[in-house]
């Protein structure tokens, strides 16, 4: 679990991800809007886990191949990694940026594992886009509707060269993603640089991979 985030925080902003990420093999509209796009895609993701008892009880592997065919092609998750790394990102060399990407996913991915339980009869609400029709990047803001408050989850997406809509990055409940693990990927950069950052990630995945067995 991260130490950033509460445990319901946390639950909260992995239903709203799996929701909002979208399926690989999901045709798109050259012009659709983003929260045309989120909207569209959220019903489907959604279905998805409600239809397979293992990935709701946290089956890992079916979890990464979930991730990996659904949501990731889906992020920009260089520009996420970059950003939640910081100045730190322009001092790797790039196997250390790549690694960097690597430990990053999977410490999400092993974080999914832990909490996919927690959707359920979860729905999304788009709020009204503010953003013109040609702007590239756009702040698109929704909210989880279940059991309990309706929980704030908003995504800064940017459209790709090909059209399509990438997320790169999430905020529920007032927390951002990336800058819940700036602070924390900084300490660990400033105490032991970019090598010190990627072991301490790889032990944290370690940890959390037989925690999960």
């Amino acid at each position: 679990m991260n130490r950033f985030l509460s445990r319901r925080t946390w639950a909260a902003w992995v239903a709203g991800a799996t929701l909002a990420f979208g399926l690989a093999g999901t045709a798109q509209a050259a012009d659709e809007a983003a929260d045309a796009f989120i909207k569209r895609v959220s019903s489907d993701i959604l279905e998805a886990i409600k239809a397979d008892k293992s990935i709701r009880n946290g089956d890992v592997n079916k979890i990464i191949v979930l991730v990996d065919q659904r949501v990731m092609p889906h992020v920009n998750f260089l520009r996420m990694t970059a950003s939640a790394v910081g100045p730190g990102w322009r001092q790797a060399t790039p196997a250390q940026q790549k690694r960097l990407q690597e430990e990053f996913e999977v410490l999400l991915v092993r974080t999914y594992a832990g909490a996919l339980g927690q959707v359920s009869d979860q729905a999304i609400s788009v709020k009204p886009l503010r953003a013109a029709a040609d702007e590239k990047e756009v702040l698109v803001r929704t909210e989880v509707r279940g059991k309990g408050d309706p929980i704030q989850l908003d995504y800064r997406v940017e459209k790709a060269a090909d059209g399509s809509w990438k997320v790169y990055n999430m905020n529920v409940m007032g927390i951002w993603l990336v800058e819940n693990y700036k602070p924390q990927f900084a300490q660990e950069i400033n105490a032991k640089g970019v090598d010190g950052l990627i072991a301490s990630l790889a032990e944290r995945n370690k940890s959390n991979a037989r925690a999960s067995k």
